[in-house]
């Protein structure tokens, strides 16, 4: 028939190729001499470059939790800030993500940033962030975002769409311009003890610098700089 394609198995003609898809990486180095000591301000340093170069949200990451059947999982999330405490984002505490959470405070985050041809993964234990945090950035959100947020059921099954529509528009009639922010809702903080960064190269030879944190006389972390083979 006009505009079918031919399968393979099931399969489109394009899986027969995607073994040959090579790019070879070319735009960047990553030294130790060059790079920043502190591992926070090397991702600084790399965002403010992503957000330069107008790379496609650069605050898109993907977050990785393990729940309690050892099963992983992963997301993409939006990072909502990063400062020396860790790396914060917001979210439904009721969702996959959030039960996970609760029962294995753990997770690994990752930002891939292709136009740079780098990534960066981060590790650590996750804390939810305080009622004050999470209600002013609740409160900075558009209106119907807030809404949103009552109205999704985050992570169950549903019926089909309508009843989404449905709940938006219960929840806007029930709080107008002010919806408060649902007790379910908030946000969470990555605990950063592990880093690396990873920048592309040629020959598949790529630089790879990981971070990990040392407790020092005064249980403040200190940082071990090393380079891992690729």
């Amino acid at each position: 028939m006009p505009g079918t394609q031919e399968h393979n198995g099931g399969m489109s003609q394009i899986s027969d190729h995607i073994a040959d898809l090579r790019k070879s990486y070319e735009r960047a180095e990553l030294h130790e001499e060059a790079s920043q000591a502190d591992p926070l301000a090397q991702f600084d340093q790399w965002m403010q470059e992503a957000v330069n170069a107008q790379v496609l949200e650069p605050n898109a990451m993907t977050v990785a939790t393990v729940g309690g059947d050892l099963r992983p999982s992963t997301r993409i999330v939006l990072i909502k800030g990063y400062d020396a405490r860790g790396i914060v984002w917001f979210t439904n505490y009721d969702s996959r993500k959030g039960r996970e959470l609760a029962g294995n405070p753990f997770a690994a985050l990752q930002f891939h940033w292709v136009e740079l041809e780098r990534v960066v993964r981060i590790e650590g234990r996750v804390e939810r962030v305080s009622d004050e945090e999470s209600d002013a950035y609740y409160r900075s959100r558009p209106l119907d975002s807030r809404i949103g947020a009552w109205a999704s059921p985050q992570s169950q099954v549903i019926s089909g769409r309508g009843l989404l529509v449905a709940n938006a528009a219960k929840y806007g009639a029930q709080f107008l311009l002010n919806p408060p922010r649902p007790p379910h809702w908030g946000g969470f903080r990555l605990v950063p003890d592990r880093w690396e960064f990873w920048q592309g190269r040629k020959s598949r030879l790529h630089d790879r610098l990981r971070y990990r944190a040392e407790a020092g006389p005064d249980a403040t972390p200190s940082w071990v700089r090393e380079r891992l083979a690729p």
